[in-house]
């Protein structure tokens, strides 16, 4: 039995960093690769469904297998709510990170590749100078703070009991997808601190030296989310 529990850990684990890796490659690399491509570029809303799609698709591939957190500030806000042990919360963080700084490392081989290539932002989070419309350290804690709650409260309540099954994915998918809309202009949309760390790590510099703001605010976010859920339906 005790085997069994471990395998299912193991391939768990695997499932988590696989889809934070295709979070981060789909969702960063619609950013850097494609977002300003001369006339044909997706813009913002491009970005805003990359983001949307790859948790989507995600969600139904291996949901069944981790439940489909793909963010360190997901998972500690499951637990939060008693939907996920405390004991897997750790290991799960950290496969999310090794999944994130992965496909970063991957997207900056691939974007290296083009001659004249600059890193520039490559999809980095920041506040003040660094954010995509200059707003400041409050906006930006503020805004990643609501929008996790509020994703938070999405997942939480798209799994729920009370709920029609299979239909989870699409929400939180397009849950995604509106966040992302509202937040990119403001701080290039965090919500999930293992995608802020893996482009943070090639940047570097000023990526670095703000990261802090995103973990701190995703997973403040993400525990409101879960006190918010479990006083709306602590019977779930």
């Amino acid at each position: 039995m005790v085997e069994v529990k471990e395998a299912r850990m193991q391939k768990s684990l695997v499932a988590e960093s696989l889809g934070t890796f295709w979070l981060v490659f789909g969702g960063c690399g619609s950013a850097v690769l494609a977002a300003a491509y001369p006339e044909l570029g997706i813009g913002f809303v491009g970005v805003a469904f990359a983001f949307g799609l790859t948790v989507l698709t995600m969600a139904y591939a291996v949901g069944g297998i981790s439940g489909g957190h793909f963010n360190p500030a997901v998972s500690l806000g499951l637990t939060v709510a008693g939907r996920f042990p405390a004991a897997r919360l750790v290991p799960y963080i950290v496969v999310q990170v090794v999944g994130a700084v992965a496909a970063a490392a991957l997207l900056y081989l691939i974007a290296s590749g083009k001659a004249g290539f600059e890193l520039g932002g490559f999809a980095a989070n920041g506040y003040g100078d660094h954010s995509p419309g200059g707003y400041s350290l409050l906006s930006a804690l503020l805004i990643e703070v609501l929008l996790t709650m509020f994703f938070l409260i999405i997942i939480l309540g798209s799994t729920s009991s009370r709920v029609p099954a299979g239909f989870a994915p699409l929400a939180i998918g397009l849950g995604l997808t509106l966040i992302h809309l509202v937040a990119i202009p403001v701080t290039n949309t965090s919500v999930n601190p293992a995608r802020s760390t893996g482009q943070a790590l090639f940047v570097g510099g000023w990526a670095l030296q703000q990261l802090w703001l995103f973990w701190i605010a995703p997973l403040a976010g993400g525990a409101l989310g879960g006190l918010v859920w479990k006083f709306l339906d602590d019977a779930d």
